[in-house]
């Protein structure tokens, strides 16, 4: 263990800030918002792209959404016996009719917060645009000195922009909402913004402001504003994005948070303010690795995973604070997934000492947690705590495949990051008030879950699946447990006897070191390596190692402290995954593996 740290050790020297070598830097200006310069502070998120004619300002905010209910999943056969029977019967279209079909209709989604638009006089050239990752600045320039600076700021929610050599024309476009209400074809992007139903946005203007109140569901609003003035050589705008839930005119509020900021002092102090965090930010560690390539993606993504944590903000949804700006409901919702995004979105903060950004991820799970044990007494009609696979801002089940939304592990999966928080923490209270019961109530659902014994006497599941081998076809629920969900309960049984007796409760330690003797093993391919589950090899490339679960990241299979057997089954897991190759891959799927 000492060569390792000592190894780690060499590899990190202290450099401060990324210099401007590492920025992101754009020669011909970006088309779409996806290639957009994203900045960010947790809450407010912005995308700046185009050549300025126009340069765009991609807005969001992480609690813009539609909150309104599912309603099929209020039916009484929405329950984990009547999906079991169905399965059995083979009445897969009324189970995806149930479970699925909800997923395409247009809520509950996020929702996006519209756009600026500056138009710069002349249409002068674009020559570049740069992501000052020092500073959390993204800068665009044009032939003939003309520059536009823009900054979320990372610790008010507003946002500041400069522009020297020009004066550019405002303009902020409302997300395309009005519309009649409708029905969406499919679940990646699902349709229109107009489906929603909204009624169109009321439109502000001053002699230097713009804006707009948009009504969303339920009597939910939200409004954008945007101020300017003139200051001598340079011409500085400020935004802000307020909701009816912070004040009753939004409006009014997101004017004046704005306006604020065109005070020249305030507006001084507010940036100095800005950029000294970025700078703590970069402080905290540096890492450095001969690979240029990789040295910068750590910057980037650095920068990226600044922009979109905070420890009192909503957590890192699929888009994080950079929804979609393109006229349509945004990619599956631009919702949680808990079967891989939300988690692997925070493994950066715990050796990367950014805790403070995860704790927000795990602040929200514990401050939502109520929605989640209402969910599983009433679908699974069990006692513990399980958590929907996809959900809303709330914790609360949104549909989707069937195989992995109504999973009876997902709760187990999240019950990792209360453990790593504690783990790279050491901070007694929230061992004590926050990671042990939320593991030990997921333990107690996962001992209920598993009751029945199977015919060598183990724990079994009436369900298994694991993401997501087999999509949603009737075959990716397994006959036997598989090693997603088998490495998930035998590391929740183990965890939660382990923090048992650091909580001084022995009796509770015996419990779950009996559940946990009670699993069956961890199945393995006629290689050696782990399979998907027992008789199911991995056979095809996949972009998600959900069958590795034991290897990384629960690190029940330690190849160093387990031994020439560990070491052969992490070889031949990998082995396997080399063979079948990185066709079917995503970018995460090469992070996970070097993980491993």
């Amino acid at each position: 263990m000492s060569i390792v740290m000592l190894g780690l050790c060499a590899a990190m020297t202290w450099s401060g800030l990324p210099g401007p070598e590492w920025d992101l830097v754009y020669s011909q200006s970006a088309a779409t918002w996806d290639e957009a310069l994203p900045l960010g502070n947790g809450l407010m998120g912005a995308l700046v792209w185009g050549d300025g004619s126009p340069l765009r300002i991609s807005l969001d905010r992480t609690d813009l959404w539609d909150l309104r209910p599912v309603e099929a999943f209020e039916r009484p056969e929405y329950n984990w016996k009547t999906m079991q029977q169905w399965e059995r019967e083979k009445r897969y279209k009324e189970l995806i009719a149930l479970y699925e079909d909800p997923y395409n209709e247009p809520a509950p989604t996020k929702i996006p917060a519209g756009r600026i638009e500056l138009s710069i006089p002349g249409h002068p050239a674009f020559q570049e645009s740069r992501l000052r990752l020092a500073e959390g600045i993204a800068e665009t320039r044009f032939a003939g000195d003309a520059m536009v600076r823009v900054a979320v700021l990372a610790d008010r929610p507003a946002g500041w922009i400069e522009a020297k050599g020009c004066v550019p024309e405002v303009a902020v476009i409302a997300p395309a909402f009005g519309g009649k209400p409708g029905k969406a074809d499919r679940a990646i992007s699902a349709g229109d913004l107009s489906l929603l139903g909204y009624p169109a946005p009321e439109t502000r203007e001053g002699p230097n402001s713009r804006g707009f109140v948009q009504e969303g569901w339920g009597g939910f609003r939200f409004a954008v504003a945007v101020v300017w003035r003139q200051d001598g050589d340079a011409w500085r705008a400020a935004w802000s994005i307020a909701t009816s839930d912070e004040h009753q005119d939004p409006f009014a509020l997101a004017m004046e948070r704005a306006g604020a900021l065109l005070t020249p002092a305030i507006a001084d102090t507010a940036l100095a303010s800005h950029k000294a965090w970025w700078e703590a930010w970069w402080n905290r560690v540096s890492v450095e690795v001969p690979d240029a390539r990789i040295q910068k993606q750590w910057y980037l993504e650095t920068a990226k995973f600044g922009a979109a944590a905070r420890p009192d903000t909503p957590p890192i949804s699929l888009q994080g604070p950079w929804t979609a700006d393109d006229g349509k409901l945004p990619p599956w919702k631009g919702d949680y997934h808990h079967d891989l995004n939300t988690q692997l979105s925070y493994w950066p903060a715990y050796s990367g000492n950014r805790m403070d950004g995860a704790l927000g991820y795990v602040s929200w799970l514990w401050n939502n947690r109520g929605n989640a044990l209402e969910w599983t007494k009433r679908f699974f009609d069990l006692p513990g705590l399980n958590v929907p696979m996809t959900t809303d801002i709330r914790l609360r089940q949104i549909g989707g495949w069937r195989q992995y939304t109504h999973s009876a592990t997902t709760g187990a999966w999240l019950a990792h990051h209360f453990y790593l928080h504690w783990q790279f923490s050491r901070d007694r209270q929230f061992l004590e008030t926050m990671a042990w019961p939320w593991i030990r109530d997921c333990a107690v659902f996962l001992e209920a879950v598993s009751a029945e014994k199977d015919a060598r006497g183990k724990r079994s599941l009436p369900l298994s699946s694991s993401p997501e081998i087999h999509d949603n076809k009737p075959r990716a629920w397994f006959p036997v447990m598989t090693n997603y969900d088998n490495a998930l309960i035998r590391w929740n049984f183990r965890t939660a006897a382990e923090l048992a007796r650091e909580v001084g409760q022995p009796d509770e330690a015996a419990r779950w070191e009996q559940a946990l003797a009670e699993m069956p093993d961890l199945a393995l391919d006629e290689d050696g390596g782990l399979a998907v589950a027992e008789g199911h090899p991995l056979t095809e490339s996949h972009r998600h190692f959900s069958h590795l679960m034991a290897i990384h990241p629960l690190g029940l299979i330690d190849p160093v402290l387990g031994g020439p057997e560990a070491r052969h089954i992490v070889d031949q897991s990998l082995a396997r995954l080399d063979r079948l190759g990185s066709s079917q891959w995503c970018g995460y799927s090469f992070s996970w593996l070097a993980n491993m």
